[in-house]
């Protein structure tokens, strides 16, 4: 029997029959790329007709996942200028990010490099593309606006957002992490959220990737240190940037909790077209 059609359907029974399987988010995948120059259109297509899919979207245990885009006018509003992430700093006009269920990275990333492998042979990958920040990471806390009235964190990817901000936070040794996380959960991100158009902010902190990775994919840098945050928006970020989002990295330094490497701002892609793509330099 061929791999084509050699489904092995006793082995899915098999599997779905132990394991957790509750609701609830474990884990992200959150992967920011910048396709070369001249490339643009063609890595969109590839990226939404094929690679969504069935390479994030049809594995197991990946149960939500959405596309954002940074159009020039975006990337433009992006600090710091001597970001860590990204260099410079308006690289990575594409991210997306994916749920995981909790529990079960181990299995998916089992999958996950399988079926990379599987798409590298049959020569499914696109190439022009540049990795600026992709990492597995697990989630460490969701915080709301409005105590929990609302969406959940579950629900974030499949919910009509109209913006995504990207923050990511450095500290200076795991102990120092929690004292942040705490500090964050605590104190800053109750009182930054009041009153702004972000609906939620979801914690995330980086794992390694493993040794069997594509090579394409650099290993994943602070894990032990690093925070990352995703402010989910209700409203486009460039109407309320300066008074809500301009200055994420103030009360952060003043803390002396860490520095923030990375802040910037994103919108929703439009599944099946090319919209923005014009617009990307």
């Amino acid at each position: 029997m061929s791999e084509e059609t050699d489904t092995r359907s006793e082995t899915y029974a098999e599997l779905a029959a132990v394991g957790p399987y509750g609701a609830d988010l474990g884990h992200a995948l959150i992967t920011m790329v910048e396709p070369h120059p001249g490339r643009e259109r063609e890595y969109n297509r590839w990226y939404e007709d094929d690679h969504f899919i069935a390479g994030a979207m049809a594995m197991p245990w990946m149960y939500a996942g959405r596309r954002w885009v940074a159009t020039r006018d975006l990337q433009l509003l992006r600090y710091p200028q001597t970001s860590s992430v990204a260099q410079p700093v308006t690289a990575g006009c594409y991210i997306s990010v994916y749920w995981i269920t909790a529990g079960r990275y181990a299995d998916h990333m089992r999958w996950t490099v399988g079926i990379n492998k599987r798409l590298n042979r049959d020569h499914r990958v696109f190439r022009d593309r540049t990795h600026v920040f992709t990492a597995f990471q697990d989630h460490a806390a969701t915080i709301y606006r409005d105590g929990g009235e609302g969406p959940r964190d579950i629900h974030a990817l499949d919910h009509p957002y109209t913006g995504l901000v990207v923050q990511v936070i450095d500290t200076y040794s795991p102990a120092r992490r929690a004292e942040l996380l705490a500090w964050l959960c605590d104190d800053h991100l109750p009182k930054r959220l009041a009153g702004s158009p972000a609906a939620m902010v979801t914690v995330f902190a980086p794992t390694s990737l493993p040794l069997d990775r594509m090579t394409y994919v650099k290993q994943v840098e602070g894990v032990g240190t690093r925070l990352t945050l995703l402010w989910f928006l209700q409203r486009d970020p460039r109407d309320t940037w300066p008074e809500h989002f301009s200055d994420l990295n103030t009360a952060v330094a003043a803390s002396g909790l860490g520095d923030v490497q990375f802040v910037a701002p994103f919108i929703p892609t439009v599944p099946g077209t090319d919209r923005y793509v014009d617009e990307l330099r």
